[in-house]
């Protein structure tokens, strides 16, 4: 598993908090509900929910101990006694008929087998309880695929690379559409949506691979890796240069909307 950098993920996760902002933005709480943030990171996107729930809670599960550590810290219960945080993988996850609401920003896309997933989220929500996920999404990559092959081709990498498997889970609303039936939920809204991730120039876009890239950054030597990400942002920036000092890459999300 993968073994994220808490601090240096939450200061140079603009771009999923724009994507985030944009997805609570269509939540219409009530502020009584119990959330479910799959998927939670550095806590920070709990943190909003739970600012909506002022007669509810909020909690965030992730897989990742260092990331929860690093939330728990950030927001103690103390200060935000709504929120909290639990070490969980979103493939088991252990509730049943507790919340009104599962939210997921920008996480899922780790996922190969969303399966398992799905059959947790119909498991802890209540009866008539709401789904909203935002991940990557099918075409993802395209835009940026051909600068990262270039990259990857280089003969001081491709060893690292003659094993690699492509790590995430980048789906069309067709096949979501069949996974949410299996698992007893009713899909509402299931769809791709073009978005940008915009980076401050070659140091934001660097920031960006660094820290959310990590299963290609682990096939590079730890010590060549920030020569590895210079260059995918150069060869990146040769197709598409900066716009007014902005790294614009083109994205691709997939956005759900189900219910029990």
């Amino acid at each position: 598993m993968a073994k994220w950098n808490p601090e240096d993920y939450a200061e140079h996760s603009s771009a999923q908090w724009r994507f985030a902002m944009d997805a609570i933005s269509k939540l219409r709480l009530r502020g009584d509900e119990w959330v479910l943030d799959l998927g939670c990171g550095d806590g920070k996107i709990t943190a909003e929910l739970a600012k909506l729930l002022p007669r509810g809670k909020a909690l965030g599960i992730d897989s990742s101990p260092e990331m929860i550590a690093f939330a728990r810290e950030k927001f103690p219960a103390g200060q935000w006694p709504n929120l909290s945080f639990e070490v969980m993988d979103a493939s088991a996850i252990a509730f049943e008929e507790k919340f009104d609401l599962v939210f997921s920003n920008a996480a899922l896309h780790w996922i190969l087998d969303h399966r398992p997933v799905l059959k947790g989220i119909y498991q802890s929500l209540k009866p008539g309880g709401k789904v909203q996920l935002q991940m990557a999404g099918k075409g993802n990559l395209a835009a940026i695929a051909p600068a990262i092959a270039r990259v990857i081709g280089d003969p001081r990498w491709k060893d690292g690379f003659r094993n690699f498997k492509f790590p995430y889970g980048f789906f069309s609303p067709e096949e979501y559409k069949v996974w949410l039936a299996e698992s007893g939920l009713r899909p509402l809204r299931v769809e791709l949506v073009p978005r940008q991730i915009i980076q401050k120039g070659r140091a934001g876009m660097a920031a960006w691979i660094r820290t959310t890239w990590l299963p290609i950054l682990e096939c590079i030597p730890e010590q060549h890796r920030e020569t590895f990400i210079a260059a995918v942002v150069e060869s990146y920036l040769v197709m598409r240069p900066l716009e007014d000092g902005l790294a614009v890459i083109p994205s691709m999300r997939l956005e759900v909307e189900a219910v029990k």
